[in-house]
């Protein structure tokens, strides 16, 4: 299912309902933000409801068939392996496919997921990956769409209208005259968007930046402060916090989509993943543009270290790699979404495909106005 169409809210409510029917079950995801999110305030506390919380990588000594349920929630994170530089030199010779792992650990496991937020080199996890280790292993593998079933308060024809604008099924740009539900704007400078946001957060209502990754990440600075990097003309703010230990008053990476705090500071897509707020702010680096009537990607423009090899990944898995770093920002606001470009021909171009309302002249009215 996409953005909104209730996996995690699926995902909670059927842990809930195993736990109380006395199953052994556990939720896991490939995602430190959400896990730590999820233990936060799923298991306030509890030990053993913080324990339910689990990663993909967690399960390389499981037991066979240990839980009666393992629910992978944003699946699309499977890596190939479990192994990283903190495992053990014995069990690094020859590591099982993660996928594997998670399904040995399970009588019965379910894998959450949407195959347009893969935005990671290494990242796997799609219906045909999973099904084929399964139907390999002589299991029956039954997959449900919840495309039409249950939306959390989004638009899915404003889905529909980023995933023809990115060209990740086939489709084509097309014009967003809205559809009453969901509130698209473009605009004119970041210093616009953020008051925009801004005075949707002062209105009690939660509201966060983010970005494509072409700007540089710096180390807090010794007096504890955050270094602006995000630089667009005079204006200029920090990325979220790289460190779950908090830096001033911004909070810990794992907690930007859900402290007050959070806004202020630019999120990244690893960040962003895998969380909802009603207002997303989404600034459009120079990694994605619009040239000739469509979207193209720029590889070079990306700051993410692992864009630098050519030989680890191609230009064909950057560029969808962007693609769907931009689904997935695009996709987090609940009841609007406000663009900036960093590019003037971009920008302009989004103006011709955007025929609403497209002024920010509205913010300070009160609500409902």
């Amino acid at each position: 299912g996409g953005p909104g169409s209730g996996k995690s809210v699926i995902a909670l409510s059927v842990l809930g309902e195993l736990a109380r029917q006395q199953r052994s079950v556990m939720h896991a995801t490939g995602s430190r933000s959400f896990t730590q999110t999820l233990r936060r305030y799923a298991g306030k506390g509890s030990t053993r409801l913080r324990n339910l919380f689990g990663y993909f990588n967690s399960f390389m000594s499981a037991e066979r068939n240990g839980l009666d349920v393992l629910i992978c929630d944003e699946a699309h994170r499977i890596r190939e392996t479990s192994v990283n530089r903190f495992t053990p030199k014995a069990k690094r010779e020859r590591p099982r496919p993660q996928i594997e792992e998670l399904i040995a650990a399970a009588r019965v496991p379910v894998f959450l997921l949407d195959e347009h937020q893969v935005v990671k080199p290494g990242e796997l996890g799609n219906v045909d990956v999973i099904s084929a280790h399964a139907r390999q292993l002589n299991l029956e593998v039954e997959v449900v769409s919840l495309h039409d079933q249950f939306r959390c308060g989004g638009s899915e024809a404003y889905e529909e209208w980023v995933v023809d604008l990115l060209g990740l099924d086939g489709g084509k740009p097309s014009v967003w005259a809205g559809d009453g539900r969901f509130d698209l704007r473009l605009a004119d400078s970041p210093e616009e968007m953020e008051a925009f946001l801004a005075a949707k957060q002062a209105a009690g209502e939660t509201a966060r930046m983010s970005a494509g990754y072409c700007w540089p990440w710096s180390d807090p600075l010794p007096n504890d402060s955050l270094v602006p990097d995000v630089r667009i003309g005079g204006w200029a703010r920090p990325w979220n916090v790289k460190s779950d230990r908090s830096v001033g008053d911004a909070p810990g990476s794992a907690f930007w989509a859900t402290d007050l705090h959070g806004f202020g500071q630019v999120g990244c897509v690893y960040t962003a993943q895998g969380f909802e707020y009603e207002w997303s702010g989404v600034i459009l680096g120079p990694d994605l543009v619009a040239r000739d009537g469509r979207l193209v990607t720029q590889r070079a423009e990306s700051k993410d270290p692992a864009f630098r090899s050519r030989k680890a990944l191609s230009d064909a898995e950057a560029d969808r790699l962007i693609r769907n770093t931009y689904k997935v920002l695009m996709t987090r606001g609940m009841r609007g979404t406000v663009l900036y470009s960093t590019d003037a021909e971009t920008r302009a171009w989004l103006d011709s495909l955007i025929r609403v309302e497209r002024g920010l002249e509205t913010i300070y009215e009160p609500s409902g106005g």
